[in-house]
């Protein structure tokens, strides 16, 4: 909404503008009238509409056509004052005021106009009969008010119902000769609709109804009151009432009828509370709020964010199939301007047999635009209404600015949870099937995607020692000459080669040594195609030989040409050197200084800390649930079951860690 309202008076001399404005300030008709009053700012504490509004006269005795064109181009609305008893000046409205107005406005954003009937105190009769055609000729004409300077009557009103024409215009909501909401204004109703139908049923039960009330005007509807709302639908129409909950175009018909009854500022209440502006636009700064990303820093979804997200899939889900099919995919993003994701996406995350993006694939690409773009993320945030379902001041709520890496590397652990791995490789060995591995398609299914449909982008979740966190694979193009800073910026990085073309390994060994091997990035050399003869390769070193040499890991074979979905054990492995790049690889023996065992090493004190907190529980809660029980019995038992829940637990860890 406006910051202020700027009101122009005009009209022909002797008609009673400055009057009008002198009676409004001193609540009584003055004596003397000079030729023009001074412009007044009234307070935004004595506003109806609590904001300060500038009330401006026009003297034809004493200002220039020119200044009277600035005037015009400076003014939110326009107050066009005629005298009822002067037909002259009833005439004049018409043949000058609205077309030298229409003239110094530009077509798209017309000023809303008032016409101002004065001196009501010098005839028994009304102007109205001769004004109603006038205002149906106009459409910028937003009202007509009949007034008296000389005895104050419909003075505030006046100027009410010039600053309601600024802050709460009909003009972008309804059309007068149609009798019916404009399109713009159904389209932005109808995603307030289907934001407020929490269980997306097409219709706004009590519940729905409640909270939507509660939102836009901070109080319930009393549950009478509710059920008169829907009785005025019910007489009005057939299907605005459906299972005692309001649809879609009952919804419509009351905004509709809050229109043509004079409260549009219900309707502007309603758009404003969900973002839009005065030409029903979503504002910038409804969608774009304000949050400082500092360097080395990154950005995920916090724990709000994923239950809302998880609700908004769960509400289009209609098949509980855990999966979105395309036409579910279609009626989600039915609040959107537009299709924010296209067929790349299906091939960036986790779908099922059909092709249908999962649960896990679906907050898998939620998690990868606020990573990647975190601006667009607040965007998409914001037209499914985030911050008005969760009551937040902005969307930016829902984002995680992660601390600097560099405090991650100093403390020796993290708290993010999305890790970063770019993969570079010459064209050809194999990082497309890498990618796409990590989804879970082997080559049979990767052969049927389409090449314009293909994703430099790869994403999942990976588990590491229990916890849940989301790998992210960028597939670099291979342009050795240059590698921007976007290229190089990530958690861990793998080097791609494929042992089956002599020449693949040279690209790698290159990279690493022009760019990484000063980094504290972590590497790992992927032999792709693992499947296939592995041949001698034209570099000078063989890639053992390479990665022995600068304290690598091995070569890491891989295949994607398999029967079942590819192992994601690597995956895991990676994600894992991102999480702890505190040390760089040399090997994956016991020598407890590269990654691999010193995690290994950290999982050791987790699981032993784990172990003896989960004995102190166990004995201490035996000890308060039979503290009457001293005999040797009962103390032989909790010793025997912390024996063995010991045992139970060493077991555990010595196989987990077999299996690492």
């Amino acid at each position: 909404m406006r910051k202020d309202v700027r009101i122009l008076l005009v009209g022909e001399p002797k008609v009673g503008k400055t009057s009008l404005i002198m009676s409004l300030v001193s609540e009584e008709f003055p004596d003397e009238v000079p030729l023009r009053a001074e412009e007044i700012t009234i307070p935004a504490d004595v506003t109806p509409e609590r904001v300060p509004t500038h009330i401006v006269d026009y003297s034809e005795a004493e200002q220039s056509e020119e200044q009277l064109y600035q005037e015009i181009s400076k003014a939110n609305v326009i107050c066009i004052v005629y005298s009822v008893n002067n037909k002259k000046s009833i005439e004049k409205v018409t043949s000058h005021w609205i077309p030298l107005i229409n003239d110094r406005t530009d077509k798209d954003s017309r000023v809303p106009l008032i016409l101002v009937g004065n001196k009501s105190d010098l005839v028994e009769h009304s102007s109205m009969e001769t004004i109603l055609p006038i205002m149906n000729q106009y459409q910028d004409i937003e009202t007509c008010v009949e007034c008296s300077a000389k005895n104050l009557k419909n003075i505030s009103e006046l100027f009410y119902y010039a600053q309601k024409a600024v802050l709460h215009p009909t003009g972008p909501l309804y059309c007068p000769e149609e009798k019916e909401l404009k399109s713009s204004c159904i389209k932005s109703l109808t995603r307030i609709f289907k934001v407020s139908d929490l269980d997306n049923d097409g219709i706004l039960n009590d519940n729905e109804l409640n909270f939507f009330q509660r939102t836009c005007f901070n109080t319930p509807l009393a549950p009478q009151a509710l059920e008169d709302v829907k009785n005025v639908v019910r007489r009005n129409m057939t299907d605005g009432v459906k299972d005692n909950g309001l649809t879609l175009k009952g919804f419509l018909f009351l905004h509709t009828l809050f229109i043509q009854r004079g409260r549009h500022e219900t309707t502007w209440t309603v758009l404003r509370r969900f973002g839009y502006d005065d030409d029903l636009e979503l504002t910038q700064e409804y969608l774009f709020p304000l949050i400082k990303i500092p360097p080395d820093c990154t950005t995920e979804l916090n724990h709000n964010a994923y239950l809302f997200l998880q609700s908004v899939f769960d509400k289009h889900d209609k098949d509980r199939d855990c999966a979105l099919s395309p036409e579910e995919v279609k009626d989600l993003f039915k609040v959107f301007p537009y299709v924010p994701w296209g067929p790349d996406v299906n091939n960036t995350v986790c779908t099922n047999d059909q092709g249908w993006i999962t649960y896990q694939g679906y907050l898998s690409q939620w998690t990868l635009t606020t990573y990647l773009d975190v601006q667009r993320s607040l965007e998409y945030l914001g037209y499914l209404g985030y911050s008005i379902i969760y009551e937040q001041e902005s969307q930016a709520a829902a984002i995680t600015v992660t601390r600097n890496k560099r405090i991650d590397l100093q403390k020796k652990q993290t708290q993010r949870s999305v890790f970063r791995c770019n993969v570079l490789g010459e064209r050809g060995s194999g990082k497309t099937g890498f990618l796409q591995a990590f989804l879970g398609r082997n080559l049979q299914r990767q052969k049927r995607i389409r090449e314009d449909h293909k994703s430099l982008y790869a994403i999942s979740t990976s588990y590491v020692y229990g916890q849940e966190k989301y790998l992210l694979l960028h597939e670099v193009m291979p342009d050795f000459d240059f590698l921007s800073d976007a290229d190089l910026s990530c958690d861990v990085v793998c080097l791609v080669y494929d042992i089956n073309n002599p020449s693949s390994f040279e690209y790698c060994a290159k990279v690493y040594k022009q760019y990484f091997i000063d980094s504290k990035t972590p590497c790992v050399v992927i032999a792709a195609k693992s499947d296939l003869h592995e041949v001698r390769q034209h570099y000078s070193l063989s890639a053992y030989e390479f990665c022995r040499k600068h304290k690598l890991h091995p070569p890491q074979p891989f295949t994607c040409n398999t029967t079942e979905a590819p192992n994601k054990d690597l995956y895991t492995r990676l994600t894992t050197m991102a999480m702890y790049p505190h040390s760089r690889p040399c090997c994956v023996c016991a020598c407890n200084k590269c990654t691999y065992c010193l995690c290994q090493n950290f999982l050791k004190l987790e699981l032993l800390r784990s172990i003896k907190a989960q004995l102190r529980r166990v004995i201490f809660n035996r000890h308060m649930a039979q503290a009457d029980l001293k005999n040797s019995t009962f103390w032989l038992r909790a010793s025997v079951g912390a024996t063995v829940f010991a045992v139970l637990g060493f077991a555990m860890y010595r196989a987990l860690l077999k299996q690492r």
